[in-house]
């Protein structure tokens, strides 16, 4: 019998990969080539042609005994320096060895960041509409997710709503710029106004609050720079991941990385060094680590999402439908025809569309479409929405 703390978090969760594994169904029975699944953030550009020659070179060189053996938990320093100076570099930071740890992609850096710093009822604020697993990291961890609002119009971070989500109790603040669900890139201004909340509240509540900056989309912005948060703000962590950026989700390779000037900087290297154990990651894989000693800066071509990204904006407001022009990583927020969000997406699947309610991102009212398809396949999907949309009108 399941803990009831996992049953009620199943019982009110909206599974996407459900809906993705749906589709993979629906393609068995009406060909693929008539399904247009636009459910998952599953990257569809191919890695970068050196991810695989380095990880081929590695196997080739490196005495086999070594490189699959234990690395320290929190990395190969190698990797860690490689990847401390890469940073410096691009992003005129202080980063040093220790001040990497390497995980296991992004989501278990964010697990392990809940579990250095959360005792039962501390608080996390984010943004919503926000990606939908960010509750279930913190509430498992015995914290309480607290969101504050975007506004829907610009998809930039509320200022009013935000400061009304603070508490004694919030621990840190978790932004994802670009955002996942909706393609937005928070602004300098928006982050400027995030930062001096902040500042403003540690001062009142005696405590630091982190800013914890989940990036796996850093390198997937159109025609943009995204702002590195360390500039904004002293207590800020920053969450990586390689899984959109090489196209290698299922390698489960990232990093985290703080300053040495972030508060409490050493108890947190030691917490979160041991949260590594504790929660069962041991270490990242070191094959994978090793490859980033190549392929630190490397980066799959993103202007095959963006021409995507432009043929199903512009024929989905063509068609009538309201959407937020998405300025990153490879989603679409898409105000749903009817306010049952989750009914729209059902009716979608009778023209063979697959989109992820927004209800299931705090986004009621909205779908999110996960764009890294073909872009034949996008532009073969507009006669589907288009259907659904005269349906709507009748």
């Amino acid at each position: 019998m399941i803990s009831r703390r996992l049953r009620e978090s199943l019982d009110s969760s909206i599974c996407i990969r459900d809906i993705f594994e749906e589709g993979k169904k629906l393609a068995a029975i009406y060909g693929a080539e008539n399904i247009f699944n636009f459910s998952i953030g599953n990257p569809s550009v191919e890695p970068p042609a050196a991810v695989n020659e380095a990880m081929k070179e590695i196997l080739d060189t490196e005495p086999a005994l070594k490189l699959h053996g234990y690395p320290a938990n929190v990395g190969h320093p190698e990797v860690r320096e490689h990847v401390a100076n890469h940073l410096n570099a691009k992003y005129d930071c202080n980063y040093d060895v220790n001040s990497i740890i390497m995980t296991n992609g992004a989501a278990s850096a964010l697990v392990m960041i809940c579990n250095t710093l959360l005792d039962a009822g501390d608080e996390v604020v984010t943004f919503a509409p926000y990606f939908w697993e960010y509750k279930s990291y913190v509430e498992t961890l015995y914290g309480k997710l607290v969101p504050a609002l975007c506004n829907m119009e610009t998809l930039q971070p509320d200022p009013e709503t935000f400061r009304a989500a603070l508490s004694e109790k919030t621990k840190f603040v978790l932004i994802n710029t670009p955002n996942n669900p909706t393609g937005a890139v928070y602004t300098p201004e928006s982050l400027r106004m995030i930062c001096d909340i902040l500042e403003e509240k540690q001062k009142e509540y005696g405590h630091p609050i982190y800013l914890v900056s989940d990036e796996p989309y850093r390198k997937l912005a159109y025609d943009m720079e995204v702002p590195y948060l360390t500039h904004y703000y002293q207590n800020t962590i920053v969450v990586y991941s390689y899984s959109k950026a090489l196209s290698i989700p299922g390698e489960r390779i990232g990093y985290i990385a703080m300053e040495p000037c972030v508060e409490d900087y050493h108890d947190l290297i030691a917490g979160l060094t041991a949260s590594m154990r504790y929660l069962g990651y041991v270490n990242a894989p070191s094959l994978q680590q090793k490859m980033l000693l190549k392929c630190v800066d490397a980066s799959v071509d993103i202007s095959i999402y963006q021409e995507t990204r432009d043929i199903l904006y512009k024929g989905l407001t063509d068609i009538g439908y309201t959407c937020i022009h998405p300025d990153g990583a490879f989603y679409l927020f898409m105000k749903a025809l009817e306010e049952d969000d989750a009914r729209f997406c059902e009716v979608a699947k009778e023209e063979k569309i697959l989109m992820a309610p927004g209800t299931a991102f705090y986004g009621p009212g909205w779908v999110r479409i996960s764009y890294c398809v073909p872009a034949k396949v996008a532009e073969n999907s507009l006669p589907g929405f288009q259907r659904l949309f005269e349906r709507y009108q009748k």
